[in-house]
């Protein structure tokens, strides 16, 4: 049994637009509504909201990827702070290179 009501203002055209329905449903407003509702509800519970399709497809796309990337290095990842220190020196040393060079310095 209902026993809650719930108001709330629309346009002139949305009502006439949910009565229209109504009628060629052969229903009332209150039950369209309900349905409308329901329907909906069912559809985003638990906040859900198509997430897992979205989420299946991310992954789909991802793995796509997975085993494509390579370097020809086999110990990358054993030498990375190797690596890294080598990259952050090489971009200082230019750096310092174009500094000298601005102001007409000899690099070290």
């Amino acid at each position: 049994m209902k026993t809650e009501v719930y108001s709330w203002r629309l346009s002139a055209a949305r009502k006439a637009e949910l009565e229209s329905e109504a009628r060629r449903e052969g229903t009332s407003v209150a039950k369209l509504l309900e349905r409308i509702t329901a329907e909906w509800l069912a559809e985003h519970r638990n906040g859900d909201d198509g997430d897992d399709a979205e989420q299946a497809a991310i992954r789909k796309r991802v793995m796509a990827t997975v085993g494509t990337i390579h370097g020809n290095d086999p110990t990358r990842a054993e030498r990375a702070s190797e690596l890294v220190r080598e990259i952050i020196y090489k971009k200082h040393l230019k750096e310092s290179n174009a500094l000298a060079r601005r102001f007409g310095r000899r690099a070290n």
